[in-house]
């Protein structure tokens, strides 16, 4: 990322405000991002938005038959970028939950060949953002930034050429495109990530499990009708719907189902409980129904997947934010200002506490079900543990032999 100078930050779009937000906290730069119009429609939403310092645009999809005028917020981003500034914007247009990239509107291309016009050393960097669990209150996300496509200025007094905005918006799209995973649908991404888990060493990074699932869903279709590619496939859904009927993960298979192993892992997340509960105890009225209301309201308020995330986190800062005012208020009427100033410092530790208490209860939960399941399918667990094992060679070899000959290893294999 360009430490200095005018920059367009262009991403994918697949969960609704948090993209944004990410983009603005990992990329060393102030962001000015782009938003519909239709996001300022509340108080709360415009005050969020303005502290971000977000354009208002105006959308065919949201104003069919209507004007859209938006040479103000335009001329905005335009003097952004000659003043050396950073903006953001997701040429998909609007958020999704769809499986692969959405068609690229040009709106990046014209305000990076626009800016360039105006004598703005433009470039464009590409963004990629991949979650692993989308709609959870606390997911982990990949965050990757692309090589920046510099907009070389245009020759003097030439006349606009019509078809730019659609080749830099094609550049565009191939760059996102190395940095996010597509595949024709979510079933397709299922199938490819068990072969990714099978297939990949222990141990890797989350940037290597991304790529390595990138690649997956890119080159799949070009073999996908091969009929050792859809053996391996069917053996490997198989394989993964065995896993679902008995409860089991492919990580547990991996590393052991094993009773005494299962049993220490809860034993430890058991004494790491007891350090953080008398931490979250006091407040846990104030916080524990917030993250039940948060929870409630990302289900019940939002008519789509994508904006699950973001409905979450607004709905637990705002209550949270809410609850904590009033316990301060209140401890500030009842025993003075001095209680009230050390209870408003101990609330965001508490909070803190309430997640890390959450987190091993949700930890425990998966121990206790290991432990179960260690103790109850031993012997369908064997089979499944061989089954791995030689599934794991197959892909292996099936993708030694289907691989492009150019494509340089991730991970070199002897003999690969």
């Amino acid at each position: 990322v360009p430490a200095t100078g005018p920059v367009i930050f262009a991403g994918n779009h697949p969960n609704s405000l948090i993209d944004p937000i990410l983009i603005i906290t990992s990329c060393g730069r102030r962001v000015r991002f782009a938003a519909k119009d239709t996001l300022f429609s509340t108080r709360i939403m415009r005050a969020l938005l303005g502290a971000l310092g977000a354009v208002p645009l105006r959308r065919k999809d949201d104003h069919a038959g209507g004007p859209l005028d938006n040479d103000a917020a335009f001329t905005a981003m335009f003097d952004a970028l000659g003043a050396g500034d950073a903006i953001g914007i997701f040429p998909e247009g609007l958020s999704h939950d769809a499986s692969r990239l959405a068609r690229l509107k040009t709106g990046a291309a014209r305000l990076a060949l626009g800016a360039a016009r105006r004598g703005a050393p433009v470039v464009v960097v590409p963004c990629g953002l991949t979650f692993i669990h989308p709609k959870r209150f606390r997911s982990r996300v990949l965050v990757q930034y692309g090589p920046p496509i510099a907009i070389a200025p245009p020759v003097a007094d030439a006349p606009e050429d019509a078809d730019l905005p659609r080749a830099l918006t094609a550049r565009i799209d191939a760059a996102l495109r190395g940095l996010t995973i597509n595949a024709s649908d979510w079933d397709t991404v299922r199938a490819l990530d068990t072969v990714r888990r099978l297939y990949q060493p222990a141990d890797i990074g989350l940037d290597d499990r991304v790529e390595l699932a990138r690649r997956f869903n890119a080159h799949y279709p070009a073999v996908r009708d091969q009929p050792r590619v859809r053996a391996v496939i069917a053996r490997t859904q198989a394989y993964q719907a065995r896993l679902d009927e008995l409860g089991l993960a492919d990580r547990e298979l991996a590393r052991g189902v094993s009773a005494g192993a299962a049993a220490a892992r809860v034993a430890r997340t058991l004494a790491l409980l007891l350090v953080w509960i008398p931490v979250m105890l006091p407040a846990a009225p104030l916080h524990l129904p917030a993250v039940a209301l948060a929870r409630v309201a990302g289900k019940r308020l939002t008519p789509r997947k994508d904006v699950i995330a973001t409905t979450k986190v607004l709905a637990g800062i705002l209550i949270v934010l809410a609850f904590y005012a009033a316990a301060t208020i209140a401890v500030a009427w009842w025993l003075g200002a001095l209680v009230a100033l050390a209870v408003a410092a101990y609330l965001p530790i508490a909070g803190f506490a309430t997640l890390r208490v959450l987190d091993r209860i949700a930890s425990l939960r998966r121990g206790l079900g290991a432990l179960a399941r260690a103790l109850t399918v031993r012997r369908q667990a064997a089979a499944l543990t061989a089954e791995r094992a030689a599934l794991t060679a197959a892909i292996a070899l099936v993708i030694d032999e289907v691989r492009p000959p150019e494509l340089v290893l991730l991970f070199p294999r002897e003999g690969a």
